[in-house]
């Protein structure tokens, strides 16, 4: 493998959910998005990244998008529960 992501890999749903965990990670504490609950943030980052990997892969139509806004929850919700137990196991390790 030459590359860490493609936007085929992104358009699945271990490669949508890993992205959104990194990136979520990444902006949570910048200034912008500090007020705003990190689940709503990371829901966003997931519709944003379906929409461009199918963008750039399939192409957009109406149901590609109406599909985008359902699966985001489904990655963000994913993103949000190996967040809560990285937590969990780490609070264990104290």
């Amino acid at each position: 493998m030459n590359e860490f992501f493609t936007w085929q890999a992104l358009s699945t749903y271990a490669g949508a959910c890993l992205a959104t965990y990194m990136i979520t990670e990444l902006i949570k504490d910048i200034s912008l998005f500090k007020n705003i609950s990190a689940r709503i943030v990371s829901y966003i980052i997931a519709f944003l990244l379906l929409m461009f990997s199918y963008a750039f892969t399939t192409g957009l139509n109406f149901e590609v998008v109406a599909l985008c806004l359902v699966n985001a929850f489904v990655v963000a919700f994913a993103s949000n529960g190996a967040f809560d137990a990285l937590n969990v196991l780490k609070e264990k390790g104290k």
